[in-house]
């Protein structure tokens, strides 16, 4: 290229285009995160809540909040886990069949010309004597209402909320992981993380929680090693629902 040409002296180069990437690389100034040039895009003090000033002996906290997203590998949308709920269904079936077997065995002894049971005149006579505002009937009714609500609600929620769905690969394969065991493996992560005396997770549907105990270095420094390695936790769990991150750290009582 001729320099003494006066219009390719005023021509700038453009930014690059990766394709394979996918993205444009970042123009001349700024870092490859979208901060100043100068600024690292992971300083304390982000949105993840990870650069408050902590001094020793005080609690710091971190909550993405973030709501927990769905997320799918093209094996269709993951949904949660019916359980079979085989003892509620065991004793309704019990109850009904006891009680329409013994109420056809009484029907038919009166048909047979034989006198009937005595609890059926009993309750016979009970409901053509009380009052609908009889404490009984009251109470009976009660029971027979929030019964029924019981059986209502477990017929129409799925239940086993110990178990978490996990991303669908193919249509054909579910996979479940129990909310422990999850938890035991975000913990383990948690432990490995230098400064960090004991820790205490539970994972839920939709949060994820830990609450750590550090010993030894700035409470800022190891709260944002236990979100980068909670969060690397919880992507690698498969989850199809990753749950939110909250992450609280406090120094150890002196003795």
């Amino acid at each position: 290229m001729n320099d003494d040409n006066p219009d390719l002296r005023q021509t700038q180069r453009l930014p690059a285009l990766d394709k394979s990437a996918g993205a444009t690389a970042a123009p001349p100034g700024r870092g490859g995160s979208g901060a100043p040039s100068g600024q690292d895009a992971r300083t304390p003090g982000g949105p993840d809540g990870s650069g408050s000033a902590d001094g020793p002996g005080r609690t710091g906290s971190a909550d993405t909040g973030r709501a927990c997203r769905e997320e799918t590998d093209g094996g269709g949308r993951a949904r949660r886990f019916w359980a079979a709920r085989r003892v509620p269904s065991a004793l309704v079936a019990l109850v009904v069949l006891g009680a329409a077997g013994l109420l056809l065995y009484d029907v038919a002894a009166v048909r047979a010309d034989r006198p009937a049971m005595a609890w059926r005149k009993r309750l016979a006579a009970e409901l053509a004597t009380r009052h609908l505002d009889d404490v009984w009937v009251l109470a009976g009714a009660a029971a027979a209402v929030a019964l029924g609500i019981w059986l209502l609600v477990l017929a129409l929620t799925p239940g086993l909320r110990g178990v978490l769905p996990m991303r669908r690969t193919t249509p054909d394969v579910r996979g479940g992981l129990d909310r422990a065991a999850a938890a035991l493996v975000l913990r383990d992560r948690a432990m490995e993380v230098p400064g960090v005396q004991s820790v205490r997770v539970a994972v839920g549907r939709r949060r994820a929680k830990a609450r750590a105990v550090s010993h030894f270095r700035e409470l800022d420094e190891v709260r944002s090693d236990l979100n980068t390695a909670l969060g690397d936790g919880l992507r690698q769990l498969g989850l199809a629902r990753r749950p939110a991150l909250s992450v609280r750290v406090r120094r150890s009582a002196k003795r």
